[in-house]
């Protein structure tokens, strides 16, 4: 029997979710003043699904947040090594629209590299927080083992000009075996589009 999941039952971790999401997109279209002195690099909003098989598939859409920042100056660094050694910060919120989705709200490092003017690649790795089924107790969806798990990300995206990018994104949670439990993990592919600073 599956149990009921919707966003009214979920409680704090909703709660958390929705004002991660609403402060940090009221803080971002407040003054872009601010955000050219730092503060926010870009933010990024999309769709992400499933790409899991059988009992790890989640149904539905995940509506996806991200909000970039630059503390180490990304933009200015040049050369290889300093690329590496100056990632971008990331925090961001993705909410389920089924009974069988896992809501989470994530951060992490995140690195770009420019293929052209307008082409670039993306890669990101941090953790989730997530509300999913830690254990098999009979229901369809991911059992994840524990709440905390690893996150990474790949990315490919386009620059329409300065501002606006959209980018295709897979990214995949798990707990790496680490924990007491199972290991499912999460896996999503979708498209993001972003404004820069």
């Amino acid at each position: 029997m599956t149990r009921p999941r919707s966003f009214a039952g979920r409680g704090r971790f909703y709660q958390f979710a929705v004002a991660l999401i609403f402060s940090t997109g009221l803080a971002a279209g407040a003054s872009q003043t601010k955000a050219a002195e730092g503060i926010f690099d870009e933010m990024r909003f999309g769709a992400m699904a499933s790409i899991g098989n059988g009992d790890n598939h989640e149904s539905g859409v995940f509506p996806s947040f991200t909000i970039f920042f630059d503390p180490f100056a990304t933009d200015s660094a040049t050369g290889i090594v300093e690329k590496i050694l100056r990632p971008r910060v990331h925090a961001g919120a993705s909410i389920a629209t089924s009974s069988s989705g896992v809501n989470e709200v994530y951060g992490g490092l995140s690195w770009n590299a420019d293929l052209t003017e307008r082409f670039f690649v993306e890669l990101g790795l941090g953790a989730i927080v997530h509300d999913g089924d830690l254990n098999d107790d009979g229901t369809s969806g991911p059992k994840l083992g524990c709440r905390l798990l690893f996150r990474e990300y790949a990315a490919a995206g386009y620059r329409f000009d300065d501002h606006w990018n959209l980018s295709a994104t897979v990214e995949h949670a798990s707990n790496a075996d680490l924990c007491n439990g199972p290991n499912d993990g999460l896996t999503r592919a979708g498209l993001m589009l972003g404004y820069k600073f």
